[in-house]
């Protein structure tokens, strides 16, 4: 499959928007798949021209069959084929020919069911390119639209109702069930899309088209993978930047995946790649449907909040409780009220009240007295966001108090949503809120779940129009020329000395070091630095030297060096007897500092994944790291800091002082450069990078680079 082209405003306005459609394999038989099609395009109330084809003739739907595509009249932008897979080559070529410009194959038993099929579908993708149409499927359910209105679905009516969330899928039974649980959820969709098999149009293509749409709001995706990874994260970044984009991305193991000699790339996981990705593209990810359409509501429905400053408003203790631990949880703050909002809430409630956020208005609290308190609250400058918990109250009806806050909610900018606790004394509560589009859940966890992520698409926007920093002071003709002749050992590392030395040219300062074959050059080394000197073996075949105990520390005299020289030969010698042993990198020792592993591990699908954490022989134990796509922007560099206790670490701790935190970063953003620089350089791990005092800088002890090989493509 080739990539598809680059996305234009209009590009799909034909698949969306057809002026015609035509079915074909159309059927007279209700239990047929092309009797539902042909169905729900009569009932969805679609306005353009609908055309049903059978060879076979007669009337569906009080319109006749016709025996061919090519019979079919002006105006026809879509064709949609439901017919045996074996036949659909034959129905594309057709379709080519009347010169039908989209074409739904919503037929199943191509690639899905093995190499047959496979071949199958390439050989519509060919005739396809022939004619220059695009293709949604194989092997999908089609799409709809809810308010042009158009469903060339075969699912089960009803359909959905109107609404303002989108939802793109690789699954068509996600698809169906969503639909079903939307409508008993009390919410409507925009446009949802079933891409089966990508053949042709895939997720990168069909985000954009239906985050266009006038009545899309958000955008919810249900992902079994990425086409383009490099295109999907170019789409979704124009697409958040003016809507938000919520996905689920499953099917993720790290099962299969080729064993690995780095630590980077050990816990580099695939998993890892789609999380960066998403943070890339401005994308949340969700771990299941419930949250994601629960967030969607949210950002559908509510104003974005200034702060992350978050108050609580219930009637019962426990859930008040339950909320707080929630917003802690969800890396929020429990607002501290003004003084002002205090005494106004102390005159408007009894003095058994606690005014302290949450504020409880125990079980007496009702219509009245939720709507001044809430009205108090979104007053306050103090106050970013409310969460509202009711449960059901003895002295009056849930739907009373709803119906008292409701105007309150659209009166104010900021986010206010609703935990309704309960069932059956709160339905019709539920569903006054969500006809006038204000969020409801049953637990106070998930409205502190979709506070969060209100609080994160705010803080994206803020952040999107930063650029990644320029890296100056590179080399990069020089690095590639030192790869480019490198030699390379076992799984593809090069030498330590020459990885050190493409890494100096981009700017990270490696500790000065001598490659002592003997034992007399490394004597000879030792006149030139002084003692106290570092030992390490050094082998294109031996990627961890701790692990056979091939580093000596703190050499003071001549002595030690030649002892600890033989040491470190007969060690390498005796745990991998094949081995080409080059010698002994002999080193100063470097002034004491904090030790952290910076490395970048060269994803398939995204490209260079940058590492950042706790270093040492222990890094992949700790597993304390984070991970972003390069090109890093300095808050990225900044976040993948925040986010480790190797990053926190470095402001300083007990009796640590505080270390260099801006060389980290710089030397984050220059080893990503690398990487994107440098296509042939697959892994670079430096463990340690030790991080002297502020303004002292960092210094690579190890450095590590996998060099890309003819086998490994």
């Amino acid at each position: 499959m080739g990539k598809s082209p680059e996305y234009r405003g209009e590009m799909f306005e034909s698949l969306f928007t057809p002026r015609g459609v035509a079915v074909i394999g159309a059927s007279l038989n209700p239990t047929k798949l092309g009797y539902g099609v042909a169905r729900n395009l009569v009932v969805s109330g679609y306005q353009g021209e609908l055309y049903f084809v059978n060879p076979r003739g007669g009337v569906l739907f009080e319109r006749e069959l016709y025996p061919h595509v090519g019979a079919v009249p002006d105006p026809l932008d879509l064709a949609i084929i439901i017919i045996p897979a074996g036949s659909v080559p034959a129905a594309l070529e057709a379709c080519g020919k009347r010169g039908v410009v989209y074409v739904i194959v919503g037929s199943g038993g191509f690639r899905e069911v093995g190499p047959e099929g496979a071949a199958l579908e390439q050989r519509c993708l060919e005739i396809a390119r022939k004619y220059r149409i695009r293709v949604l499927g194989p092997n999908c359910i089609g799409f709809l639209d809810t308010h042009l209105p158009i469903d060339t679905t075969f699912l089960p009516l009803p359909g959905p109702t109107q609404g303002d969330i989108g939802f793109v899928s690789h699954s068509g039974a996600v698809c169906e069930a969503v639909i079903d649980w939307a409508r008993g959820q009390g919410f409507g969709l925009s446009r949802l899309v079933s891409m089966g098999n990508q053949m042709d149009l895939s997720e990168s293509d069909l985000l954009p088209a239906v985050a266009m749409d006038a009545h899309t709001r958000v955008v919810a995706m249900y992902l079994e993978g990425v086409v383009d990874g490099a295109h999907f994260i170019e789409q979704a970044r124009q697409v958040t930047c003016e809507k938000p984009v919520i996905a689920i991305k499953v099917g993720v193991s790290e099962a299969g995946r080729a064993a690995v000699a780095s630590h980077t790339g050990a816990l580099a996981g695939q998993d890892k790649a789609y999380d960066a990705a998403f943070r890339k593209a401005g994308v949340i990810r969700a771990r299941h449907s419930e949250e994601m359409f629960n967030w969607a509501q949210a950002l559908a429905w509510c104003p974005l909040p200034k702060g992350d400053r978050v108050a609580i408003l219930t009637n019962a203790g426990g859930p008040g409780a339950i909320a707080s631990d929630a917003i802690a949880a969800n890396e929020l703050t429990l607002a501290a009220l003004s003084k002002e909002t205090v005494r106004e809430l102390k005159s408007l409630l009894p003095p058994t009240v606690s005014i302290r956020n949450p504020i409880d208005l125990l079980a007496g609290g009702g219509p009245k007295e939720y709507a001044e308190c809430l009205g108090a609250l979104v007053k306050d400058d103090m106050v970013d966001a409310v969460i509202v918990i009711l449960v059901p109250p003895p002295m009056s009806t849930a739907a009373e108090v709803a119906g008292a806050i409701i105007p309150l909610i659209h009166s104010t900018s900021k986010p206010v949503v609703v935990t309704l606790m309960g069932q059956d004394l709160i339905e019709h509560a539920a569903r006054m809120l969500r006809q006038a589009r204000i969020p409801d859940y049953r637990f106070p966890e998930r409205a502190a779940s979709a506070m969060r992520v209100l609080m994160q698409r705010a803080a994206h926007l803020q952040t999107v129009e930063e650029t990644p920093q320029p890296v100056s002071g590179i080399d990069p003709d020089r690095a590639g020329e030192k790869l480019k002749h490198a030699e390379v050992g076992e799984g593809g590392f090069i030498e330590a000395g020459v990885a050190a030395e493409i890494v100096q040219s981009y700017g990270i300062h490696c500790v000065t070091e001598v490659l002592a074959p003997t034992v007399e050059d490394a004597q000879k080394a030792a006149r030139e630095f002084g003692f106290p000197l570092a030992l390490k073996i050094t082998s294109p075949d031996i990627p961890h030297k701790s692990d056979i105990g091939g580093v000596m520390l703190n050499v003071q005299d001549s002595e030690q060096l030649n002892n600890d020289f033989e040491t470190l030969v007969e060690r390498a010698r005796t745990a991998t007897p094949e081995a080409k042993i080059e010698g002994v990198i002999v080193e100063p020792m470097i002034e004491e500092g904090q030790e952290v592993i910076l490395g970048v591990v060269r994803d398939q699908q995204f490209g260079p994944l940058v590492m950042f954490g706790s270093g040492g022989v222990e890094v992949e134990a700790l597993k304390d790291v984070a991970f972003e796509l390069a090109p890093l922007r300095c808050f990225e560099a900044e976040r993948m800091l925040e986010k480790t206790w190797a990053g926190e670490r470095l402001k300083g701790y007990r009796n640590l002082p505080p270390a260099d935190r801006e060389a980290v970063i710089d030397a984050l953003l220059r080893i990503g450069q690398l990487a994107l620089d440098l296509p042939d350089v697959m892994e670079v791990e430096i463990n340690p990078l030790r991080v002297l005092p502020e303004g002292k800088g960092a210094v690579a002890l190890d450095v590590r680079l996998r060099k890309r090989t003819q086998e490994k493509g």
